[in-house]
Formats: C-alpha cells, sequence, structure tokens
C-alpha cells in the first residue's frame, strides 16, 4: 500500500517507450494559437491580457537589458502552470514532481544569470560574496557563505516545486484513500473527509499557480542582480 502511493510519480511507459516528451508537449498543444484578426474570441483574449499583465509585472523591476528575457520567462510561467494544474485531473502524470525536470529548468537559467552578471558587471558580481562593512575577521567566513548561498540557489528553486507538488499530491491520494476506505463504515465521517478533501484539491490549485509563479519571480531577481 505505502509503495502504491508513490506508482503516480513514475514516469509513463506505453509499449516500452517512455511518455515524458508526450507529457512535456500537452501545454502547447493546448492552448490556442492567436490570430492575426482583429477581433478574437473571449479566450484568446483573456490569454493576452493574462500575458500583458504577467509580463509587466515579471519586468517592472527589470532594466532594459533584462527584457530580453521576457519571451522565455512568459513562456516558462505558462508552461509550469499547465503542467501543474493538468497533473491535478484523475489519472494523469505530473512531470513537475521530477526533481530531474525541475533541476534541468533551474540550473541553466540560474547559470545564464550568473554568466551575465560576470560578463557585464564582474565587480559587482563579486561584491554580492560580500556585504559592505563586514569586519574584517569574519570576510573569509562570509566570503564562504555567500557562495555556498549562491550554488545552493538552483538547489533550492527545483527541490521547493518538486517538494510542494509531491507533498500535495500525495496527501490528496491519502485524504482520498481514507474517505474511500471509511464510506461502508463511517459514512459521516466520510462525507466530513470528502469536503476536506475538495477544499485540499482547490488549495492544490492555488498553490500549483503560486508554484509556478515563485519559480519564475526567482529566476527574474536572480537576472536583476546581475543585470
Amino acid at each position: 500500500m505505502t509503495l502504491s502511493f508513490f506508482d503516480q510519480f513514475m514516469s509513463p511507459v506505453f509499449l516500452g517507450i517512455p511518455l515524458m516528451a508526450l507529457a512535456l508537449s500537452m501545454p502547447w498543444i493546448l492552448f490556442p494559437t492567436p490570430s492575426s484578426r482583429w477581433l478574437n474570441n473571449r479566450l484568446l483574449t483573456l490569454q493576452g491580457w493574462f500575458i500583458n499583465r504577467f509580463t509587466q509585472q515579471l519586468l517592472l523591476p527589470l532594466n532594459v537589458g533584462g527584457h530580453k528575457w521576457a519571451v522565455m520567462m512568459v513562456s516558462l510561467m505558462i508552461f509550469l502552470i499547465t503542467q501543474n494544474m493538468l497533473g491535478l485531473l484523475p489519472y494523469t502524470f505530473t512531470p513537475t514532481t521530477q526533481l530531474s525536470l525541475n533541476m534541468g529548468l533551474a540550473v541553466p537559467l540560474w547559470l545564464a544569470t550568473v554568466i551575465i552578471g560576470m560578463r557585464n558587471q564582474p565587480t559587482a558580481a563579486l561584491g554580492h560574496l560580500l556585504p559592505e562593512g563586514t569586519p574584517v575577521p569574519l570576510i573569509p567566513v562570509l566570503i564562504i557563505i555567500e557562495t555556498i548561498s549562491l550554488f545552493i540557489r538552483p538547489l533550492a528553486l527545483g527541490v521547493r516545486l518538486t517538494a510542494n507538488l509531491t507533498a500535495g499530491h500525495l496527501l490528496i491520494q491519502l485524504i482520498a484513500t481514507a474517505a474511500f476506505v471509511l464510506l461502508p463504515l463511517m459514512p459521516t465521517v466520510a462525507i466530513l473527509t470528502s469536503i476536506v478533501l475538495f477544499l485540499l484539491t482547490l488549495l492544490e490549485v492555488a498553490v500549483a499557480m503560486i508554484q509556478a509563479y515563485v519559480f519564475v519571480l526567482l529566476i527574474s531577481l536572480y537576472l536583476q542582480e546581475n543585470v
């Protein structure tokens, strides 16, 4: 029973062929493509409004050099939100519960921000490793601590997204199993458990959107430090 709870996080395979690529391509298949017409339908209008508002909020603290990342940031945001939301449907697989995928997204983006900082303003980038006004005896220790914290950033990005989604899916499955087992024994308790399950599902919908936003927001903050 314990192992079956983690079966939902296994990469799906059909006839020996991994379906990870199909799961990753689903967001781009579902979203409508913008048309060249002057008047669009409600879905395209809502999609355009959301992308414009998110782009404004994301790029507000960045200078003109950081605006080059707008397309990639918005695409990553839409991709993560869609993957997280699709993973809440029954009998589906959530690729963002895999630490390898999240680290594959976090490490290159973090490394790109560090390389940009080292190339454009190396003095300021290295200055983040040593806060101003540090006593001389603490300088070596603080440099080591700040360097470790710098290299932990991509790990924190990937682990935060993986842990939140994995914990939410496990909790939903545990409560759903409890409600199913208690239904013939204690119907009243089973109904209360189902209400808790419904509320938890609403919370997980919010978590799915918030975690995608936090992932992209932290990348933009790292970019802000180095641009």
